[in-house]
Parts: structure tokens; C-alpha cells; sequence
């Protein structure tokens, strides 16, 4: 009888937006001065000793996406955490946001981590997602962080990418437009199955999204996303034969009129030029990376040729964590932090904390 009523679809989730502040120790904007100008990283911290992770996010994500793993690593490892939003993303303001080159995007990472720690920087390990995954590999083939310790690229694999950069468009396409309240894009964001964990979508679709200033901006159309809530509300209304139902949808279209609405901060569409050049001969790249690697993967089917054969040769580390969508930290990020800190401590990269227990995994 309990595990009826706690799981009855009557109960609401709450889909209120969560701050950065309670999962990050501190925010900053961290200044790029070159010959041209200024450019502004927002980064968030966490952690005061141990090798740094420095965690980049996938495309039109940020670094909240990062947010719920940050809390998970702290607790098991000594390590210091550096999230950072990427050029054109998040809270990162930039001259020229468009330029989305792998070489670009490498070159950023690489200013930044000096200009947070100067000629001395601490052991780095690189961590990246999907987009972030293949920056993370460029930064390390160009040799821009000489401190670096290791290297894991969680959800990116080149043959896989490749195909499925055919259908990329017809899926940004299908995504809505616009959003009526921070609460509708985090219930999208869920119950489209883009990331499977409330708890991360909260804090994590806050940098995925930004206020229009204008409802009728040509970067917001008028067209209005209905909350999912409330459509299915509706649909009960209606099934009881309520007639009151055209008569709230018009209260909710004024209602919605008057808010500012929401939308995407990057219009990833755009971006297709450079989709190649993240992807393509990225296996090749991981391979030969000198660091230590590690490869963490939502389906074992991910694998194209050239990483099977790196990996029966030992050549990384991989961990499959099936149950998950793309979001692989976002939607485990307790399971996430483990192969991670596993990977650490297996290195002699940092120590364990409060009775962490690694479990080396057969692969």
C-alpha cells in the first residue's frame, strides 16, 4: 500500500529551478586578455587540495550540467573541481561566441588554465562530455596543459558521432522553441528523456536556457510551449466532460503572453560547420594520448573500430553504465564519480575520503 500511493501519478514533482550554490563552493569570471580584447570564462569551483578536474560540458549545455557529480566526487576523493562553460555557452561571454572550432575551443581551455594558475599549474585530469569530451581530447594533443594527469571522455565515440550527426538537425528542429517558465524547460528537459534525473535537470537547465527580452524577439517566436503539466491536466478535464477547458487554455495563452518566455542560449543549428571537426579521427586522437585515459560509455554498442581494438589492447580504461541516456553524469553521476574516483586512486593520482571503497572494474 505505501509503494502505491508513493508512486501514484497523482503526486506532483517539483520542478523549481535549484541555484549553482548548492552544489559549487564558489563562481568566477576568469578574464582572457589577448591581442585582440577581453574575453570572460564564467568557471565554478569546488574542493581546496588534490589534482584539479577540469570538466567540460557537451554542446548547448553549461557547467551546471556538472553540478550533482561535483557534489559526488568531493565527498569521495581529495580533488579540486573546475567547471568551465565553453565559448558560446552558459554564462561566458565572448567576442566572437560563433567560432566553435575544435582548435578555438582547445586554445580557451588552455588560456584559461593559465590564467587561473599562471606558469605552475596543479595536476590536471580533463573530463569531458560529448562536445566537451572531444575538446577535452584536442586540448590534450595540442599539448596546451602541461600539467595534465589523465584524460576521460564520457559519451563520445567518433563512428558513433559521425553517424548520428545526419539526424542532428532533425532532432534540434523537434526540440520546442520557446519555454514559458524556467519549471516548464526543466519538466521538458525530463519527461523528453534528455536527462533522466530531476534532480540534475534543476540546476542543470538553468545554463541551458535564458529569458528573452522580448516575447516577439526573432530569437523567441510567438509560438508558445504549453506546459506539459498542464496538458495533461486538460486532457483529465476533458475526459469528465469539463467544458471549462478552452476557457482556462485561453486564461494560460494571455497569462503566458504577458511573461517573458525562455529559450535555448545557443542555437546549436547553427554550429553544423563544426561538427566535423570535433568529431571526426577523434578515436585515433584518444588513442594516442599519452596520459592515462579512461572512456565511460552508455551502451557498449558505442564502439567503433579503432577504440574495440585500443581497448583489447589496454591501451584505456572503459566502464559501461547501462540505464542511462546520453547525460551519463547527469543522469548517474553517483556512478559517474566512482569510475572516476576509482580511476584517480588506481593511478595514485589522489587519495580516498570518507571510507570511499574503490571497486575495480573488470574492464
Amino acid at each position: 500500500m505505501e509503494f502505491f500511493l508513493s508512486c501514484s501519478p497523482g503526486r506532483k514533482r517539483d520542478f523549481s529551478p535549484v541555484l549553482w550554490s548548492q552544489y559549487f563552493e564558489s563562481m568566477e569570471d576568469v578574464v582572457v586578455e589577448n591581442e585582440t580584447g577581453k574575453d570572460t570564462f564564467r568557471i565554478y569551483k569546488s574542493g581546496l587540495e588534490g589534482p584539479v578536474l577540469l570538466l567540460l560540458h557537451g554542446g548547448g549545455h553549461s557547467a551546471l550540467s556538472w553540478a550533482v557529480f561535483t557534489s559526488a566526487i568531493i565527498s569521495r576523493i581529495q580533488c579540486r573541481i573546475v567547471a568551465l562553460d565553453l565559448r558560446g555557452h552558459g554564462e561566458t561571454k565572448v567576442r566572437n561566441p560563433e567560432d566553435l572550432s575544435a582548435e578555438t575551443m582547445a586554445k580557451d581551455v588552455g588560456s584559461v588554465v593559465e590564467a587561473l594558475y599562471g606558469d605552475l599549474p596543479p595536476p590536471i585530469m580533463l573530463i569531458g562530455h560529448s562536445m566537451g569530451g572531444a575538446i577535452a581530447v584536442h586540448t590534450a594533443v595540442a599539448n596546451l596543459l602541461p600539467s595534465l594527469l589523465g584524460l576521460c571522455m564520457i559519451d563520445v565515440v567518433e563512428g558513433t558521432a559521425m553517424d548520428a550527426l545526419n539526424s542532428m538537425q532533425n532532432f534540434l528542429r523537434s526540440r520546442p522553441k520557446t519555454f514559458k517558465s524556467l519549471e516548464n524547460a526543466i519538466e521538458w528537459s525530463v519527461k523528453s528523456g534528455q536527462i533522466r534525473n530531476l534532480e540534475s535537470a534543476r540546476v542543470s537547465m538553468v545554463g541551458q536556457v535564458k529569458q528573452c527580452e522580448e516575447a516577439a524577439s526573432p530569437e523567441c517566436p510567438k509560438a508558445i510551449v504549453e506546459g506539459i503539466i498542464e496538458e495533461e491536466e486538460e486532457e483529465d478535464e476533458d475526459e469528465e466532460g469539463g467544458g471549462s477547458v478552452n476557457k482556462r487554455k485561453k486564461e494560460d495563452d494571455t497569462e503566458t503572453k504577458k511573461e517573458h518566455l525562455y529559450t535555448w542560449r545557443i542555437e546549436l543549428a547553427k554550429t553544423e560547420k563544426y561538427w566535423d571537426g570535433w568529431f571526426r579521427g577523434l578515436s585515433n586522437l584518444f588513442l594516442s594520448c599519452p596520459t592515462p585515459k579512461l572512456l565511460l560509455l552508455a551502451g557498449v554498442d558505442r564502439l567503433d573500430k579503432d577504440l574495440t581494438i585500443g581497448q583489447m589492447q589496454g591501451k584505456f580504461q572503459m566502464q559501461v553504465l547501462p540505464q542511462c541516456g546520453h547525460a551519463v553524469h547527469e543522469d548517474a553521476p553517483d556512478k559517474v564519480a566512482e569510475a572516476v574516483a576509482t580511476f584517480l586512486i588506481r593511478h595514485r593520482f589522489t587519495e580516498p575520503i570518507g571510507g570511499f571503497q574503490c571497486v575495480f572494474p573488470a574492464c
